[in-house]
């Protein structure tokens, strides 16, 4: 409590740990995507010849590269909400009942992401395994669905810890992995350009030979789709398509992203789409022209870079040591695509529970760690639920995969495309391809990027049975919880919360008690620090110009909120108010928007202006920033602050102090008494 002068830290000040984001380098961004994105290079080949035969690697190459268009509709999503995921999207442009079908279809994508990557991880091992061991005379060979089951979901269940200690551990591991696999796709396409300039090669064929399996619905008119006409070139992407699944997985690591924003989202997208276009396609391609097709499918469908490995121009032993670190690399950018699956199907459910779709405790923050761990404990069940259903058989995986991701593409389009009509204003970039005509604009790029998904998704829905049925059953499952539990929620609001922002939704937020205000107990690392003063939630300018004026790296800000109250406990626990949760639901709305960190603080106090001083103070703040009073004039809260800084700071430090509103910002430097 703080109330009078004295040389003692601020006492019993309450941090709010969940409000104290963590922004992260496009670096990590782009690498939390590309273990989902990359991670595909190590199944899609296999699963997509399966389907259409050896034309296979064409129609990945050209899912690589319209996957750049896909992405393209995220960028500008995401610079017109910061929260620009699907859910958010489809519901401003068609309403809440389209917005949780779509995330519905996208929860199946996600749900399934975490499977697919770690049973191929396991395919992958006992793969290794069953070749080494007879050399080391051990004659045994390990059952490879069993095994792959089993290492899945012990994968799955390690990462799902590692997201409930927090996004920032997950992202250095991502990094990691994807430098490590950087080191592998370099050695990779080297030894392979060198094979195939000793033996000589022949291209794919470019017409698709589907199986029986792949005609799904339409397997009577086969003999009337021409395998490179309209449909059939349709029916071929469709099946390759999952190998840009992860895309989603953009928009929630887009509120992590630190200043400047937007351009460090253009940065990732071309990072992954480089890194994702080069690993994916030329492996697919490379497979069909070095390993024999007597073996291909028969012996490496599930582990098809390890037959790369094993049959490259070389001595066995480097082969076979190459084969481990192929292994080894699978393994953890395959794990890590289990990572990322859990890290976006928590930041989807997270946004749709912040809507009221989904019960508040479900949401709650873990009372140590900040995450929602209740969500995570979700989603990890759902996945191992799936690895016991699908008994490793990846091709299973992989039919049904390609439904979500589809379908979640279709939406996103539709509601980009609607947006144009309806909210034509307020973006910071477009996909490109429009046309004006006077007043009005044509948005053609947008358009055919719909019509190519929508029809893909049309016919996908003939063609995969697997994906067909097991999809569109979990998505009304899911789309019927999101109703029932939205409207026993809507019961239990009598009236709607006010002063929210466009999101209209609030934070979860955790409070920790400090017994002394100091540098260290709150978490301030960096050279230069800024205090914020805050009170309204709709009067956050001041925070908005600070943050957006600062470096990020060089300086911290900590933003206060000086409460006239004696303590913050109930029943035994430490609560924020309603009116403290929405407070800080904006001040995250503006930390996420800029990209900036903020260090939340509340301090309970009889005097606002001796508790700003003494703040200041204690955490060594250079400047104190302060929104204009509506009950003193500026010169009034000028001296009201140099007063307080005399008392509160008795080692005569300098402290420039700053009053800003939209149309004003005024200072004055309070010298040091030495000066």
């Amino acid at each position: 409590m703080v109330s009078s002068p004295d040389q003692q830290p601020v006492r019993n000040v309450l941090l709010v740990t969940t409000a104290m984001l963590s922004f992260i380098s496009f670096w990590r961004a782009s690498a939390i995507v590309l273990c989902d994105l990359a991670s595909t290079a190590y199944y899609i080949g296999g699963i997509s010849e399966q389907t259409i035969g050896k034309a296979a690697p064409w129609f990945i190459l050209a899912v690589m590269l319209f996957s750049y268009c896909v992405r393209a509709l995220y960028i500008e999503s995401c610079s017109m909400f910061v929260r620009g995921g699907v859910y958010r999207v489809v519901k401003e442009a068609m309403g809440g009942t389209a917005a949780k079908l779509s995330v519905s279809a996208l929860m199946f994508d996600y749900v399934l992401t975490g499977p697919i990557s770690a049973v191929s991880a396991g395919q992958y091992l006992v793969g290794l395994l069953n070749t080494v061991l007879p050399h080391v005379h051990i004659h045994l060979s390990l059952p490879r669905n069993l095994f792959a089951v089993l290492f899945a979901v012990a994968i799955t269940l390690y990462f799902g810890w590692q997201n409930i200690l927090g996004m920032e551990e997950s992202s250095d591991k991502a990094l990691k992995i994807m430098a490590v696999t950087t080191v592998m796709a370099g050695i990779m396409i080297l030894w392979c350009l060198v094979t195939l300039a000793q033996r000589g090669f022949h291209w794919p064929p470019l017409a698709p030979m589907f199986s029986d399996e792949a005609w799904g619905w339409l397997k009577g008119f086969k003999d009337k789709i021409a395998p490179l006409g309209i449909l059939g070139i349709t029916m071929a992407f469709g099946h390759t398509l999952l190998a840009m699944s992860g895309e989603e997985t953009l928009a929630q690591v887009y509120r992590e992203l630190e200043a400047p924003k937007l351009e460090n989202l253009k940065r990732t997208g071309l990072i992954i789409f480089v890194y994702s276009l080069l690993l994916t396609s030329l492996v697919s391609f490379f497979a069909i022209m070095i390993i024999p097709d007597s073996v291909r499918l028969s012996r490496y469908s599930d582990n098809l870079i390890s037959g790369l490995a094993m049959f490259l121009n070389g001595p066995l032993w480097a082969r076979i040591a190459f084969q481990g670190f192929v292994v080894f690399v699978g393994f953890l950018i395959l794990s890590g695509a289990v990572n990322t699956s859990i890290v976006g199907s928590n930041g989807v459910l997270n946004r749709v529970g912040e809507d009221g779709v989904l019960p508040d405790w479900l949401r709650r923050p873990h009372p140590r760690f900040g995450t929602s761990y209740r969500l995570i404990i979700l989603i990890v069940g759902l996945q191992i639920l799936t690895l016991i259903l699908c008994r490793g058989n990846i091709l299973i995986l992989g039919e049904a995969y390609a439904f979500g991701v589809v379908w979640s593409f279709v939406f996103k389009a539709l509601a980009v495309l609607v947006l144009r009509f309806t909210e034509p204003e307020g973006r910071e970039w477009k996909v490109p391809g429009n046309i004006r005509l006077g007043r009005l604009e044509i948005p053609v790029g947008v358009t055919l990027i719909f019509l190519v998904l929508f029809s893909t998704a049309s016919v996908n829905l003939l063609t995969k049975r697997v994906a067909t049925i097991s999809g569109s059953i979990f998505t009304l499952i899911f789309f019927a919880i999101f109703e029932v539990s939205e409207r026993m929620n809507q019961k239990k609001q009598s009236q709607p919360i006010q002063g929210l922002g466009e999101d209209h939704h609030i934070d979860q937020v955790n409070l920790v008690q400090l017994e002394n205000l100091t540098p260290q107990a709150s978490r301030l690392t960096k050279p230069n620090r800024i205090v914020v003063a805050v009170r309204d939630p709709k009067q956050l300018f001041h925070l908005q110009r600070i943050l957006e004026e600062t470096d990020p790296k060089q300086t911290d800000i900590v933003v206060m909120y000086a409460k006239l109250a004696k303590n913050y406990y109930l029943d035994g626990h430490i609560l924020p108010t309603p009116d403290e949760q929405i407070l800080f639901t904006q001040i995250i709305a503006v930390a996420e928007k800029i990209g900036h960190s903020v260090i939340p603080l509340i301090v309970p106090s009889n005097d606002r202006y001796y508790a700003m001083a003494k703040v200041a103070c204690d955490v060594g703040a250079q400047k104190l920033v302060l929104p204009p009073s509506v009950l003193y004039s500026r010169e009034i809260q000028l001296r009201h602050i140099a007063l307080a800084w005399k008392r509160a700071c008795p080692q005569g430090k300098p402290l420039e102090v700053r009053i800003i509103s939209e149309d004003s910002d005024e200072k004055i430097q309070i010298k040091g008494y030495g000066d």
